[in-house]
């Protein structure tokens, strides 16, 4: 196929996926209706609920202005080579083909941030602090920054690096070592992402000793589950939005609860939320979401194998020559449509593992108890309680609120 032809499919995936996300977002945004459901009637006062659909409308236009400046910057490097210019530049002061595609996409990776930088701004400090959400500090807002470039750097710098290797020293069969490099890589954030990444970014105390802690431990002995340590999170630091999660693999867990979450909600709405927890855990959903993650990166790299060195991809994107680091830009691209296939997949997956854990928590401990801690987090959140269904289907990896406390309630 000559480059020429490449570049138009790659034009017309970039423009197809364009236009179908902003009709996504325009359903749902037209999908909104200002009458209470019953369910939550008790929980969401109507000046509350009003402001909910003010933020998600906000949320969605600031949207359609995002994706427009992302989609014509996109479209500008691909019809004018900018891709393929940057690589010509940076060839003249870069002659190591590893360190050559490092800088590469440090370049590309720290341009796009640095040009998105005011609409992060405006997100976080002008949407989230309208709609009271936003604690983030430009302390915090800066430091983020300069630790993820380094996390990037180092750890997203180290796997790109042992890709190239392995890709010039291996040649089409790189792809089986890369995928056992890949894989033990996930697992080792799942195992470790708690106790190495998370404190960088935030503090993890032990809960105290109280109500809530023997609560927790009760729950845990009384369903089996290997509970190591109970952590309290800072998030209020960033925002007031709540979570709750558990990582580990093997017989030690560690739970996580944000502090805004303990402050919102009852010792028994908490353990409930920990009980569904827990019911991904019961179900062995982390260890089949691992495994369906692991045949989607294996299958993923093959197909990268039968196309990295194709010269017509580096050319497609103005290249002068082969370059991987311009030819993984284009598999990118070209393998698009395939990634949001398995992704569409993955969702319908999560969305019936959160029924399964709802329904554990449920037969475990109090469908009460969940149902109340689920319409508090979404009033505290302002959470979109009727989202488009077709929307559901393509972005959510939740349940929408409703069919959660249908679900809970049958």
């Amino acid at each position: 196929m000559q480059p020429q032809t490449i570049l138009y499919i790659i034009i017309s995936i970039t423009t197809i996926s364009y236009i179908f996300e902003q009709i996504l977002e325009y359903i749902n945004l037209q999908a909104q209706r200002e009458d209470i459901p019953d369910e939550i009637a008790a929980f969401y006062d109507r000046a509350k609920y009003i402001k909910s659909l003010q933020y998600h409308r906000e949320l969605t236009n600031f949207s359609f202005l995002t994706s427009a400046f992302s989609f014509l910057l996109s479209l500008g490097m691909l019809f004018f080579g900018g891709f393929g210019w940057i690589d010509g530049i940076l060839r003249n002061v870069v002659e190591n083909e590893i360190l050559l595609a490092l800088t590469f996409f440090g370049v590309i990776s720290v341009a796009s941030d640095i040009l998105t930088l005011p609409f992060q701004w405006h997100r976080i400090f002008v949407i989230e602090e309208k709609y009271g959400f936003n604690k983030t500090t430009l302390k915090i807002f800066i430091a983020d920054k300069l630790k993820g470039y380094i996390l990037g750097a180092l750890i997203g710098g180290a796997l790109l690096a042992a890709l190239i290797y392995l890709v010039q020293t291996i040649g089409p069969n790189f792809w089986i070592w890369f995928a056992l490099i890949a894989c033990s890589f996930m697992l080792l954030m799942n195992m470790f992402y708690a106790s190495v990444i998370l404190p960088l970014f935030n503090k993890l105390a032990p809960l105290p000793e109280g109500e809530l802690k023997t609560a927790i431990e009760a729950f845990a002995r009384k369903v089996d589950f290997p509970l190591d340590n109970i952590f309290v999170i800072d998030g209020s630091k960033r925002s007031s939005k709540a979570n709750a999660f558990f990582s580990g693999i093997g017989k030690k867990k560690k739970i996580v609860l944000y502090d805004t979450l303990i402050s919102n909600h009852t010792t028994e709405e908490l353990v409930a939320v920990l009980a569904h927890e827990v019911g991904h855990f019961k179900k062995k959903h982390i260890v089949w979401s691992y495994i369906v993650s692991v045949v989607q990166i294996v299958f993923m790299l093959y197909v990268l194998s039968l196309m990295i060195f194709n010269e017509n991809l580096s050319l497609a994107l103005g290249g002068q020559q082969q370059a991987i680091h311009l030819n993984l830009i284009a598999f990118a691209i070209l393998f698009s449509p395939v990634s949001g296939i398995t992704g569409l997949l993955m969702s319908i997956l999560s969305r019936k593992n959160e029924f399964e854990a709802d329904a554990y928590a449920r037969q475990t401990y109090s469908g009460t108890a969940l149902a109340n801690a689920l319409k508090k987090l979404s009033v505290d959140s302002l959470s979109d309680l009727y989202p488009h269904p077709l929307y559901v289907f393509f972005h959510y990896s939740h349940p929408p609120l409703l069919e959660r406390l249908h679900a809970i309630n049958r």
